[in-house]
């Protein structure tokens, strides 16, 4: 096996890694879902989640395929430059998941009544957690030089963000509790 092909099968196991990372945030969400409508939470936007579904599948697809078809190499100085940004974006989400607690969830999904957060990343900022999203979406292909699949991410969810963050800030507006 060329180092090029050994490199290529780490890049893999690391996209297979979030991608187990991913289930292990569906696993969480579904439960935190599950609490939030339990106390009588409200969910809007769900015409955009399955995009959004569908984008984030998309990231990890395309980029395993085009480091395999389109052969990109692993450029050491921008691979481990980028590795460090997922692993950094990994690590801001699950700061986000912690903080939050059951009020985190993959869809928006707000208990009418609950403190809006303002500790943690939430304190720096009002959506850290798509900054993760973001970092990662444009890190995770370029750490083997997908760079295709980093400027299409990136665009398409810029374009998804936008909608996101719209429908969480109204609805956060007009069901959370400013403290």
């Amino acid at each position: 096996m060329s180092v090029d092909d050994l490199s290529q099968w780490l890049f893999t196991g690391l996209v297979l890694l979030v991608g187990l990372e991913r289930l292990a945030e569906l696993v969480v969400s579904k439960r935190h879902a599950a609490w939030a409508f339990a106390h009588g939470g409200v969910e809007r936007g769900q015409g955009h989640y399955p995009l959004m579904v569908a984008l984030h599948s998309g990231l990890l697809v395309g980029a395993v395929a085009e480091v395999w078809l389109a052969d990109r190499p692993f450029v050491p100085a921008l691979g481990w430059l980028m590795l460090g940004v997922v692993v950094a974006s990994q690590a801001l989400r699950w700061w986000c998941i912690a903080t939050l607690g059951t009020q985190w969830n993959t869809r928006v999904i707000v208990v009418p009544g609950m403190p809006l957060v303002r500790r943690g990343p939430y304190r720096l900022l009002p959506h850290p957690n798509y900054v993760a999203v973001v970092a990662e979406g444009a890190a995770l292909p370029l750490v083997h030089s997908a760079w295709v699949t980093a400027v299409v991410f990136t665009a398409a969810n810029a374009a998804l963000l936008t909608e996101r963050v719209r429908v969480e800030n109204a609805a956060l507006r007009e069901l959370a509790v400013t403290p």
